[in-house]
């Protein structure tokens, strides 16, 4: 399974609590529109829905189609600001109405709520199927001028006064979208809190797994030393058919290794979801999912299985660290064969497991971001069978021949000049990232200026500071999250 993927999993689970088939885990008809009334005993788990166009860059293209949005105004204090929470990749989750980092700031400011799923995601389909002429409609620019049109029409249903100010929060992909909504859209947004958000856009994201061996060396050198010996037991065993049967049954794999059918696609995917266990492992070490059954998969309690000699050779705690994320997952074997995942990810109905975020974020890779987190640097840790080619194949065999290395080298370009890379010129956007997360190589980690402050986390994972708060957060993390408050206190005020 390729690591775009499974980082939707995650992400889903930052949705669900803050899609890939079972990883990933209202209304019948659209409601109209009218002015709406906030009431403190509202219904926050309710799908909203208001008219969006189809092609924000096209005024001769009249087409609309029904956007979802969550709202609760229960905090909501008479000319106090707007909060807009930016849904990512993945489906829109209700539970953020009610729980996360900026409900507290939306008490301490009293502040009206809203969410926006993200187009083309969750219940949010603008066109009748997910065929390559309509995913044409899914990009960033589109989704930033999709949350463009809704606060100007919030504005006028809610009777905002002219003076409100907006305020947009959004962690990894979305927490891109945040500051470039302030940077793009300065009239309409006051400020943005960027949780995590990648700003470079680039084909071989290598810096990866050199982020995730660096987070499982600090804890545990002899965890990493276990890994590259596990990685050449592995490799070893795939040699021979005896060794492939060991692998199939300790991996717990949905097809059988075999050398007369098994290609060179499948084995760079099957090292590659092997791989994916630490990045997702080290990604959202200790965050504050609630109710997750990865919460208890850290980085150390995965270093104390892969150290525990009683457990086996190196290859055989890797193996019980691998069936560990399949229970918690749900899945019942490990599918690596590629032709299944690319012949899944074809699929263009929405009604289709791949729907749920998969084929879509994948396509956003192919044609905006790249961000494919390769072995390249890293292939004695992770094997060298997955570099940026492996990721550049999957583009052209899911979209078509015409999305080649050609196209997304023009994709990545096109999208640095769009928005700026790391030289992004905003103000009022604070950019938080915490060491433990990959995803803060591809962001701004050290202010530029006074306006442009970067807080950046020592000891903190992917989207740590937009959880709700525990008592077990450490003081850095707490820290942060009363910093964020004093600058949206300062954009309010200023």
């Amino acid at each position: 399974m390729s690591q775009l993927l499974l980082s939707l999993f995650f992400i889903s689970l930052i949705n669900n609590s803050i899609s890939w088939r079972t990883f990933m885990r209202g209304r019948s008809k659209y409601g109209n529109l009218g002015v709406p009334t906030l009431s403190k005993d509202q219904e926050l788990s309710s799908d909203e829905w208001f008219t969006q166009f189809l092609d924000h860059f096209n005024p001769t293209d009249a087409r609309v189609w029904q956007q979802r949005y969550f709202v609760n105004g229960e905090y909501y204090k008479k000319g106090g600001p707007v909060f807009l929470m930016i849904s990512g990749e993945a489906a829109a989750g209700s539970k953020w109405m009610k729980e996360g980092q900026w409900i507290e700031y939306a008490k301490q400011f009293g502040a009206l709520c809203f969410q926006v799923e993200h187009r083309f995601y969750g219940k949010s389909h603008p066109t009748s199927d997910l065929s390559v002429k309509n995913l044409m409609y899914l990009s960033s620019q589109q989704a930033l001028a999709d949350l463009a049109y809704f606060i100007q029409l919030m504005n006028s249903n809610y009777k905002l006064p002219k003076d409100t100010k907006w305020i947009a929060f959004g962690g990894s992909y979305a927490g891109s979208l945040a500051a470039w909504l302030r940077s793009k859209y300065p009239h309409l947004i006051h400020g943005a809190v960027s949780a995590s958000g990648p700003l470079l856009a680039e084909i071989d994201f290598q810096e990866y797994y050199v982020v995730v061996e660096n987070a499982l060396k600090e804890y545990s050198e002899e965890c990493v030393n276990t890994i590259i010996k596990a990685n050449q037991q592995f490799h070893i065993m795939l040699r021979h058919p005896i060794g492939q049967q060991g692998i199939a049954k300790k991996f717990v794999l949905c097809d059988p290794i075999d050398s007369g059918h098994t290609k060179s696609n499948d084995i760079s995917n099957l090292y590659e979801t092997i791989a994916s266990i630490f990045a997702g492992i080290v990604q959202y070490n200790k965050d504050n999912r609630n109710n997750s059954a990865m919460a208890n998969l850290t980085i150390e309690s995965a270093c104390n299985i892969l150290t525990n000699e009683t457990l086996g050779i190196a290859v055989d705690r890797l193996a019980i660290l691998s069936t560990k994320m399949l229970n918690a997952s749900g899945e019942k074997c490990l599918d690596y064969m590629y032709s299944k995942m690319i012949h899944k990810l074809r699929n263009v109905t929405w009604a289709s497991e791949e729907a749920e975020g998969g084929r879509q974020w994948t396509y956003q890779t192919c044609t905006e971001f790249g961000f494919f987190q390769t072995s390249t640097a890293r292939p004695n840790l992770f094997s060298e069978t997955f570099p940026a080619d492996f990721f550049v194949q999957q583009c052209v065999d899911i979209f078509g021949p015409r999305y080649n290395i050609h196209l997304l080298n023009s994709a990545i370009n096109r999208t640095n000049i769009l928005y700026g890379g790391l030289d992004l010129k905003v103000t009022n956007v604070v950019f938080v990232h915490g060491s433990t997360d990959p995803w803060h190589v591809l962001g701004i980690t050290k202010s530029p200026n006074r306006q442009m402050p970067a807080i950046y986390i020592n000891g903190t994972a992917h989207c740590a500071n937009m959880y709700p708060p525990s008592k077990n957060d450490p003081p850095q993390l707490k820290a942060a999250r009363v910093e964020i408050g004093r600058l949206i206190y300062q954009w309010l005020h200023s």
